[in-house]
Parts: C-alpha cells; sequence; structure tokens
C-alpha cells in the first residue's frame, strides 16, 4: 500500500505541471489585455505608458519566458500580485479559501448524513412513502442546477419571507457573530446540499439493495439474527463501499461548483472571488484560482484512489 501511494503522489508532480500549461497557456490564448482594464480612458490614449506598463508587467516577453518566470515564482512560493488591487495573491487565499472550505465541508457532511440515511430507509422499506420520496427528490435533486436551487431558495426564503439573509457571510452591527454566520452559510449550504444529497442517496438505495439481495445476508437471516442487526452489521457496512467512493469523487465538484453558488449568493469564497477577477480581466488571479481549483481536484483524485485500492486491492496490484 505504501509503495502505491509514493506512486500515485509522485505522479501527481506531472500532472499538475500539465494543467498549469494548460491554464497558463490558455489564458493566454484568450487574447485579453489586462492593461486594459488598469488603465482609464485617458491614459489608454498615450501609447507611451501603454507600452511602460506592458514593460513592467512582462507582457512584451516571450510567451514561454512569461510562463517559466510565473512557474518559478509559483515553486518559490510567490502566487504574485492582484494586477487590478495590488494585494497579494496568497493573502486573497488566506481571506477567501477558508470561507469556501468551511462551506464545502458542511455542504458535503448534510449530503452524506442524509443521502445515505434517506438512501438506506429507502431500500429497507422498498415500494413505501419513504421510498417513493426520496426516489422524487433524488430525481428533482438531479434535474435542477445547483443556480437554480440557489435561486429558487433565494426567492422564498430571503426575499420572499426574509427568514434568512440573502448575501454575504456576516451583518454589521450583529453582536453574535457565529449565529450570524450561520444563518448566512444556511441558504449556500442547501443549494450544493440538495444537488449532492440527490446522488447519495440513489447510490445509497441501489447499493443498498444489491446488498440485501446477497446469498450472506440471506444466510445471516436463516439463522435467526435480528433484522436490525442483519441491515447494520451486515447490510449497512457493505453498502457504503461505493457510496464513500461517490462521496471522495465529489470533492472536487464542491469546489467547481462553489463557484456559481458562492455568486448567486455573494458568498466570500474563492468562487465569487474567481468570477470577480474574470470580469474584472485579473488575470493572475485567476491562473492561481483555477490551478487552487485543479489542486483540489487532483488530492480528490488521489483520495480516491487510496480508498480504491484500500477497499479492494486488485486495484493497487493493477488486476
Amino acid at each position: 500500500m505504501l509503495k502505491y501511494t509514493i506512486k500515485k503522489l509522485l505522479l501527481m508532480i506531472p500532472m499538475m505541471l500539465l494543467i498549469s500549461v494548460f491554464i497558463f497557456f490558455g489564458i493566454k490564448a484568450t487574447g485579453v489585455d489586462p492593461i486594459n482594464y488598469l488603465v482609464t480612458p485617458d491614459m489608454a490614449a498615450n501609447p507611451a505608458l501603454l507600452e511602460a506598463l506592458r514593460e513592467k508587467y512582462g507582457l512584451n516577453d516571450p510567451i514561454y519566458v512569461q510562463y517559466f518566470r510565473w512557474l518559478g515564482q509559483l515553486l518559490q512560493g510567490n502566487f504574485g500580485t492582484s494586477m487590478v488591487s495590488g494585494s497579494s495573491i496568497s493573502s486573497i487565499l488566506v481571506n477567501f479559501l477558508p470561507a469556501t472550505l468551511l462551506l464545502s465541508s458542511v455542504s458535503l457532511t448534510l449530503a452524506a448524513i442524509l443521502g445515505i440515511t434517506i438512501g438506506i430507509l429507502s431500500a429497507v422499506k422498498q415500494n413505501g412513502i419513504i421510498d417513493y420520496m426520496g426516489r422524487f427528490l433524488a430525481v428533482l435533486g438531479q434535474a435542477m442546477p445547483e443556480f437554480l436551487v440557489g435561486l429558487v431558495l433565494l426567492l422564498v426564503f430571503s426575499i420572499r419571507l426574509g427568514w434568512l439573509p440573502a448575501t454575504g457571510r456576516y451583518s454589521a452591527g450583529m453582536s453574535n457573530a457565529f449565529l450570524d454566520g450561520l444563518r448566512h452559510m444556511i441558504l449556500p449550504c442547501l443549494a450544493i446540499t440538495f444537488s449532492m444529497c440527490s446522488i447519495v442517496m440513489r447510490y445509497s438505495r441501489n447499493a443498498m439493495l444489491d446488498v440485501m439481495n446477497s446469498d450472506y445476508i440471506k444466510m445471516a437471516r436463516s439463522k435467526g439474527i435480528p433484522e436490525w442487526k442483519v441491515y447494520l452489521k451486515h447490510g449497512f457496512r457493505n453498502a457504503m463501499r461505493p457510496v464513500v467512493v461517490i462521496l471522495v469523487c465529489r470533492i472536487s465538484l464542491l469546489f467547481s461548483g462553489s463557484v456559481v453558488i458562492e455568486s448567486v449568493f455573494s458568498w466570500p469564497g474563492i468562487g465569487s472571488k474567481m468570477t470577480g477577477a474574470v470580469v474584472s480581466g485579473d488575470y493572475t488571479v485567476v491562473m492561481i484560482l483555477a490551478l487552487t481549483i485543479a489542486a483540489a481536484v487532483l488530492v480528490a483524485s488521489f483520495l480516491l484512489d487510496l480508498i480504491s485500492a484500500w477497499l479492494d486491492p486488485r486495484v493497487r496490484l493493477g488486476l
């Protein structure tokens, strides 16, 4: 297992390099000139000033020189500065990444608890009211995109009913910061959880049904083992293996999906910051944030490989 883990870790290095190439050259290929976002109309009429700014930011150098300079700075831990605000990109990550991690981790935990619980109950009470409701919610959650769920929640619970705040992470002047932050987090968490929960629910139900129809479950019942113990000890434990794999796969989608949800609710995470950077043409911030999301996807893939190898030894043996 150790050899397999080291092999997967080493494989991540060339993959990150390849991703950095795609990100850098992909953004350059858009033809966006960031200088246009830095100058006023009066300054844009001065070609000498524009040329001086391009020289200052190294935009006149060959593209491969710009890439290796950027890569060298990354390897030294220097993420650069924002071309629009002039602030350090490292400070941007420190300020915005925790909000995304909090939103993603809470949503994943809720989706796992609710999805697995409803999925198992649907399988145990097959063709009952819980099963029908669970399947309806699963279909609805997969049919509706996250941003649409977010807009509906925003319209109903914030605009119409006024129960929860619509945007941001905190409200000014609130004495209890914890409760205030909790109220702001409910709607974006529900939007992400609803879509993710539907997938976990469906996989949990199908996995549990497959397990309950297996021979060893029939054998356990024939021995007179109580039904609840059959479900929990023999059924639940074996049914959770594919569900755990699905949950790990969803980690990477949390970061990519947060770009939309954070924009809808103005949640101060890297998703909303990415959207703002794209709109303002701050390509230095866009590249680092895109690389951060790609790194999260790679880490999730690495964890998935480890869990798959742990659950099935044939994976690490290459069989």
